[in-house]
């Protein structure tokens, strides 16, 4: 090869892969972040969040083009990142995708609920494009997150966020691959911690928790990232769900009765 063709092949390589990199997908996710540090409020407590839909409706540019580039990654390119990278990548776009439905129609519900209908539920609506499909919410949750042998990983239930008052705390930060575990370790820590969701009255030796984990308990019992059974997954946060150490005790033995919540489908909405 010439010199002269050597150094124009060099100077396209290097334009290519820095073109690539320019359009390189955001695995930060920081205009998502940059939405909810601004728009999601923390109650008193840390433990539960609202979200300020009108601020984002105000800004839903800003969402949009988030939501481009999550449906701008093509199927082999998410095969080629890493496990935390992809779950990290579909976690976000499941809440932010959630949102998106919910401003669909907002200010004019008062539940996710009223987006469905007797013959299909809002989380079956597809709305939206990801990895070069057409889908709905389940396919993220159900067909992805939780496809048997794909991350294997208990605890998106404390990440995904349905819009509701019953649900986990919308986080006021992008789930990242580099803080992914402790992401969704405090996100279990906060959950637990939450009495209005979880928690255990002494005087009936009663543990009260959420409808999650009526719902999804079988996920806690496979042994999946070292949570055995449901039961061993209430005594792990025993300090989180009571006050006394009597109280404790008694969850971490298994010596009480089990009884799951009302689940409470009021729009997480922050007026």
């Amino acid at each position: 090869m010439k010199a002269a063709d050597l150094k124009r092949t060099i100077v396209a390589l290097v334009l290519t892969l820095t073109a690539a990199s320019a359009f390189a997908f955001d695995h930060n996710h920081a205009a998502w972040t940059a939405l909810l540090k601004k728009h999601v409020v923390l109650l008193p407590g840390g433990n539960a969040s609202q979200l300020r839909y009108a601020g984002v409706l105000a800004e839903r540019k800003n969402l949009e083009a988030y939501l481009d580039s999550l449906s701008s990654v093509t199927e082999p390119e998410y095969r080629s990142w890493a496990k935390a990278q992809q779950l990290a990548f579909l976690i976000n776009a499941y809440n932010a995708f959630t949102v998106e439905l919910i401003l669909g129609k907002y200010p004019d519900l008062a539940s996710i609920k009223d987006l469905g209908s007797v013959f299909q539920s809002p989380w079956k609506r597809k709305f939206f494009t990801l990895l070069g499909s057409q889908r709905h919410l389940d396919d993220i949750e159900q067909g992805m997150i939780r496809a048997p042998g794909a991350f294997d990983e208990p605890r998106i239930h404390v990440a995904l966020v349905c819009a509701s008052i019953g649900c986990p705390m919308l986080r006021n930060e992008a789930y990242t691959a580099e803080r992914l575990d402790a992401q969704l370790e405090d996100g279990m820590r906060r959950f637990f911690s939450d009495r209005t969701r979880n928690r255990y009255d002494a005087a009936s030796n009663t543990l009260r928790a959420s409808k999650l984990f009526d719902w999804y308990g079988k996920d806690f019992g496979q042994g999946h990232a070292g949570f055995a059974s449901l039961a061993a997954t209430f005594a792990k946060y025993a300090e989180r769900l009571a006050d006394t150490p009597e109280a404790q005790a008694r969850i971490r033995s298994g010596d009480y009765r089990l009884e799951f919540l009302d689940y409470d489908w009021t729009l997480n909405d922050a007026r």
